[in-house]
Order: C-alpha cells, then structure tokens, then sequence
C-alpha cells in the first residue's frame, strides 16, 4: 500500500511537471531558423543518395518547425539505415547558416564516433567547425570542447551525457539534436526536460518507448514517420516462432547468398 501511494504521487508529479513544461513552450517564441535557398540547395545536391518520398516529406516538416516562431519538438521514427541522420543533418545545416549552435546528443561513445565521422564527411566544404565530446579523448580536450560550447566558438558539438553536464550552454545554442532518448538515463531526461522549453528539439528514434508515443498522439509533441527503405535496400521483417535449426540455417543461408550480412543475437 505505501509503495502504491508512492508511484501514485511520482505519476502526479511527472503530469505537473509535464503540464508545466509544456505550459512554459506554448508561452514562449520559439528559435527561428530562417533557410538561405541557394545554399541549402547546394548543402541538399551532395546527398549521394536518392531521397525517399517519405525522407523529403519529414525534412519538409523539421524545416518548417525550424522557420517557424513557435518551439519545435519533434520526434522522428524510422528503422535503421532509413535516411533519419540526413535529416538530422539539414537541420544542423539550417540551424548553423541561422547563426545558432548545435548541439547532438548521443547514448553511447560508440555512436558519437559514429555521428561525429558522418558530419564531418557530410560538411568537408563548408565553414562549420564540428567538435567531439569523448571519453576516449582526454580530460583537458573535453573541458575544452565544453568552454568552446560554452563560448560558442564551434557550431557543432557531439557526444553523451557529458554534454548536459557543462555548467553553461551558450546563449547561440538553438538546436539540440537527441538520438535513442529512451536509452538515456532519468536524470539526464531531466535534464533534457529542462533545455526543451529554451530551444528546439529533434530527437531520432528506431524504437519510441511508450511515453514518447503516448505524446505524439495526445499532441504534445509532434511526430514523422519514415516508412518506405531507400533504394536497394530491403523492409526489415521480423518473424517470431519456435525455435528451429534447420530454418535459422535456411534464413542465414539465404541472406549471404544474396551478398548479405547476418546479425545473430544471442542472450
């Protein structure tokens, strides 16, 4: 009974806080990021890749919310390898060429490597300065890396958590970037709370958590679906069924014939 009062006052906590926050957003005028055609048009021709209907249709939204006075909070589910990043890059794009800073927040040092890899290849042509917050790199470049946020002296800056522990963001921060936000921890969702009535938010997500979803819908937030696979590459399918030898070999069989790759996870 006591453990039961208790998740019932937290449920009534996180609706305040919740009801507050998005009280403070309706309130407040948003960042806006006005897009310089000539340039975007030159930013979007290096793509290498054909755009989906699905991709152009989401970026087409994310720019609005970008041009737009009103706080942009917008979440964007697609499966793995669907073009979600490309939109993640216009947006950064957009949001630098309006003289804000950009933050992208990341659960893992694994994918701000990653993501740091990508945007710099994406922007190897143009004056935007792309910093990495990393465990792997020492203590001296981190503290660093965050006195330039701080400064705003770099445009934009990747990595985890570490990112929400500066003890000051600068005052040309207007886009924050979240991949996977379900994998953050609830502290540093907090936080994330807490930046989501100041500036714009694009979070990427392959697999919403419940709650997320629960905000879409009730219009807390928006959301963008990225459906459709590009070019060569194949829908995912999932089939659950009893375990079988001879069908798992059939299925891996059958991918590497056709020039595949296999994941198989175990537990």
């Amino acid at each position: 009974l006591k453990a039961k009062r208790k998740a019932a006052k937290q449920a009534r906590d996180v609706a305040a806080e919740l009801l507050s926050l998005y009280a403070q957003r309706a309130a407040r005028k948003g960042i806006k990021s006005p897009i310089n055609d000539d340039l975007y048009q030159r930013f979007s021709l290096e793509f290498p890749f054909q755009e989906t209907d699905d991709q152009l249709k989401v970026i087409e939204e994310t720019l609005d919310d970008l041009a737009s006075e009103r706080p942009m909070d917008r979440v964007i589910c697609g499966d793995v390898g669907f073009g979600k990043t490309e939109v993640a890059l216009r947006a950064a794009f957009v949001a630098v060429h309006a003289d804000h800073q950009v933050c992208l927040l990341v659960p893992t040092t694994l994918l701000a490597q990653q993501h740091h890899r990508t945007f710099t290849d994406r922007f190897p042509d143009w004056p935007i300065r792309i910093a990495l917050l990393s465990r792997l790199k020492n203590r001296a470049e981190n503290r660093e890396t965050l006195s330039e946020l701080s400064k705003a002296t770099v445009d934009i800056v990747i990595g985890t958590h570490k990112l929400l522990s500066g003890d000051d963001k600068s005052s040309r921060l207007g886009l924050i970037i979240v991949d996977e936000e379900h994998r953050f921890s609830v502290r540093q969702k907090e936080q994330l709370k807490k930046l989501r009535a100041e500036v714009d938010m694009l979070t990427l997500t392959a697999t919403p958590i419940p709650r997320t979803l629960n905000m879409t819908l009730g219009g807390l937030r928006d959301l963008s679906l990225i459906t459709t696979p590009p070019v060569d590459r194949l829908s995912v399918k999932t089939f659950v069924g009893e375990w079988r030898d001879q069908s798992i070999r059939e299925s891996v069989l059958r991918e590497l014939r056709r020039g595949g790759q296999t994941y198989f996870v175990h537990n």
